[in-house]
């Protein structure tokens, strides 16, 4: 018979009967702040301390306003807002009430003491989406899509959460391990009947099925380096020698002062960055050391830091000085050798306040922008520019992946997967074809399913907020 993917176990998650709270929103003043109760008895809880509508007698998906107030001393707290939820359908599968009351940080403080004498637990980080994992109501991978929701720094790195938020990328998880299960299953069922002679499948056909669950597990893998560049910023270096106008440009894209500005040569001694978002992208910009030969051990270190860089950045900024560049041959020589073929290289011929001059540039130039950095002249035909040559446009959300664990289980699955592809190819027996196959469907289970080691669930949800 086919070998079970991985199962919901005791040791798997946690029977939880305790209720938790927890402040929801961001810390610091606002004009809301949000608690969230969750577990058998929030109902309870929240009544303790509520003046208003019973919450028994209230429905699930209904807000009711009242007062909240200390039992013990009698007095109000604040005003607010009380919604329920009713367990099966809510976030966590567990009843919930949320109480909005207004944002000061010592009535939210006093707020969660109320509820804490009461009964309430305070939750941990990540409690609340760690309850809904264990109650089916999110599988691991959507829960992390969560934490990516919350962080996301840029539109697309918000569709790429989204999608995997509501299940796409684990829908096309689930769709390769049918397909494994078909391949594994024609395998363990020759096993089963080895002694009778009986084929199932030909190993012709076995092998298209095992091509084609490690071509999309490849293909997920290597999503992740697009993934990455979406997530923490597509690293832009701007180099060229001191004093091209490098900083003066790279608070004009910023919008802000980032960088120190001064007629100085070698002001800038180390890589400064910062990021910003650009037609929906997240772009990380970084500024360099000017690139000039020099006797200053510190400066030498910081033209070191800038031709790294460059050496790793997926686009590069080269700002040169129209009015002083006697030595941009020089300054080619040292940047050419530290950029690799393909990654894009805009010339930007700054300062062209002074002078429009034109040097001659090596063919290795991508685009050529003219521009005043100091006078934020024609700063917007270089960030369209840059959108143009490395924006991502073609990914697809639900087959992109932004976490590390996701990539190292896929890339685990293609190992597994290419040894039974070998093994086909060689006649191995089945049971060792079968072995690397229970292997493959381990590494993809692991993406979604529960695991069996808390050790990971618990380094995985102590990247949540402690209210989420």
């Amino acid at each position: 018979m086919p070998f079970p993917l991985l199962e919901y176990t005791e040791t798997t998650m946690n029977s939880y009967t305790s209720t938790i709270c927890a402040i929801s929103t961001p810390p610091g003043v606002g004009g809301i702040a949000t608690a969230r109760i969750s577990g058998p008895e929030a109902i309870k809880i929240a009544q303790s301390i509520w003046r208003g509508k019973p919450l028994t007698e209230c429905k699930s998906h209904s807000a009711h306003y009242g007062t909240i107030y200390d039992p013990t001393s009698g007095e109000d707290l604040d005003t607010g807002v009380a919604t329920l939820f009713f367990a099966p359908n809510s976030f966590t599968g567990e009843t919930v009430v949320e109480l909005s009351v207004h944002g000061s940080r010592w009535i939210q403080r006093e707020l969660i003491n109320l509820l804490i004498r009461q009964g309430a637990t305070m939750a941990d980080r990540g409690e609340f989406t760690r309850r809904a994992v264990a109650n089916g109501k999110l599988d691991l991978a959507e829960a992390e899509a969560v934490a990516d929701m919350i962080s996301s720094s840029s539109r697309a790195i918000q569709r790429i959460a989204m999608s995997h938020m509501k299940g796409h990328y684990s829908a096309h998880l689930e769709s390769l391990r049918t397909k494994l299960l078909e391949l594994s299953a024609l395998v363990e069922l020759e096993l089963d009947f080895s002694e009778e002679d009986v084929e199932f499948a030909n190993r012709s056909h076995l092998l298209t099925l095992a091509n084609e669950i490690k071509e999309k597990v490849d293909s997920l893998a290597t999503s992740f380096s697009t993934g990455q560049a979406i997530k923490n910023g597509i690293p832009i270096a701007i180099v060229g020698a001191t004093n091209a106008g490098k900083s003066t440009l790279l608070n004009r894209i910023l919008g802000e002062d980032k960088a120190i500005v001064s007629d100085i040569h070698g002001t800038t001694r180390d890589t400064i960055e910062d990021t910003i978002e650009l037609s929906g992208t997240l772009f990380r910009f970084i500024d360099t050391a000017g690139l000039r030969a020099t006797t200053d051990a510190i400066e030498k270190i910081g033209i070191e830091r800038s031709l790294k860089s460059a050496n790793i950045a997926s686009l590069i900024i080269w700002v040169i000085d129209t009015s002083d560049y006697k030595n941009i041959n020089e300054t080619w020589q040292e940047l050419s050798a530290n950029i690799g073929e393909n990654v894009p290289l805009i010339a930007v011929l700054n300062k062209t306040d002074k002078t429009q001059d034109c040097p001659i540039l090596p063919d290795r130039i991508s685009a050529t922008i003219k521009l005043s950095a100091l006078y934020d002249s024609n700063i917007n035909p270089l960030i369209n520019k840059i959108v143009e040559l490395v924006a991502p446009t073609d990914f697809t959300p639900e087959l992109t992946i932004t976490n590390a664990r996701h990539y190292e289980a896929l890339t685990r699955a293609s190992e597994s997967t290419s040894r039974a592809i070998n093994g086909l190819m060689s006649n191995l027996p089945g049971d060792l074809l079968a072995q690397d196959l229970r292997e493959t469907a381990f590494h993809l289970s692991s993406i979604t399913a529960p695991v069996t080691t808390p050790d990971l669930l618990n380094h995985i949800f102590a990247n949540f907020c402690i209210g989420k």
